[in-house]
């Protein structure tokens, strides 16, 4: 079974000025991204900073997604750790405070073979009953999750799923070859949407639509009933601005234009710091330009 369809957030976590984890405002956010269509949320992923938190904080944070969201929608639980003990840890933590599902990072900096891919992930999955989705970002992990090793890990009851941010296309359809159909392919890059789908995708685990919630959900909900035109002008009209939240780190532009839109979802930890001038007056016309309000 599907983790689900459409438009997942990876939603951010808001920060009071002296960079504490501001819980109500989490649960603002959870809220109006599902008001506006969002059809899963995606607690302690990248762009939810959370290498930066502690694990007491990562747990809350998925404990309040799961409480607030109450069934809304599906919750899927950043648990990933390059330290597979650490990842079962969390794993089953997350599990035991009602997530849905789990988001499973690559195991970065020390890094592994891809035997040790498979068997990290597979201990993982061992160790917890809910599914789960593989992520594979090697831009910042430096390891790549290969086709083959996707194919012999979808044979894994419970790993059912893989958010591919690799932004290779040509590696997307070797994938979605190898694996049979066993693994459900969401995108993890908000410009590659459409891309992704047209190779049998499920949807997509995205950055975007922290600010743009329903225009992400369209995009997907178009192409799913047909409307190829309308889910491409959707991917385009977009394009602009998902360069602009992405011309610095994220989630550094992602928080700015959430704060731009009066949203105060605070600062990010450091080393993340402020944005460049002219990088804020790029996403601000950005913004505008997208029918936005920018304060």
């Amino acid at each position: 079974m599907s983790i689900f369809t459409g438009s997942g957030v990876a939603i951010v976590t808001p920060m009071n000025v002296d960079e504490s984890v501001n819980y109500d405002k989490l649960r603002e956010l959870i809220d109006f991204q599902i008001d506006h269509g969002t059809n899963c949320i995606v607690i302690c992923g990248t762009t939810g900073e959370a290498s930066t938190l502690t694990d007491e904080e990562q747990l809350e944070c998925i404990r309040v997604a799961v409480e607030h969201t109450n069934k809304r929608v599906p919750v899927m639980a950043g648990t990933g750790s390059n330290h597979t003990a650490h990842g079962i840890e969390l794993s089953q933590k997350a599990e035991a405070l009602g997530a849905d599902a789990l988001l499973l990072v690559t195991p970065y900096y020390n890094k592994t073979t891809q035997k040790g891919l498979i068997r990290h992930y597979t201990e993982i999955a061992a160790a917890v009953s809910i599914p789960i989705m593989l992520y594979n970002v090697p831009s910042r992990t430096g390891l790549n999750i290969e086709p083959s090793t996707a194919k012999a890990l979808s044979l894994v009851d419970n790993i059912v799923a893989i958010k591919e941010a690799s932004g290779n296309i040509a590696q997307v359809v070797d994938l979605a070859h190898a694996v049979e159909g066993r693994l459900d392919i969401y995108s993890g890059n908000d410009d590659q949407i459409l891309p992704l789908l047209a190779l049998g995708g499920k949807g997509v685990v995205s950055v975007i639509a922290n600010i743009l919630p329903k225009e992400t959900h369209d995009i997907v909900a178009n192409y799913r009933t047909g409307d190829l035109e309308g889910a491409l002008a959707r991917q385009l009209k977009m394009h602009e601005l998902t360069k602009a939240i992405f011309c610095e780190v994220n989630p550094v532009p992602i928080k700015k234009a959430l704060n731009l839109m009066g949203m105060n979802v605070g600062p990010t930890r450091g080393p993340l710091f402020e944005m460049e001038p002219a990088n804020v007056e790029y996403l601000k016309k950005a913004m505008l330009d997208m029918g936005l309000n920018v304060q």
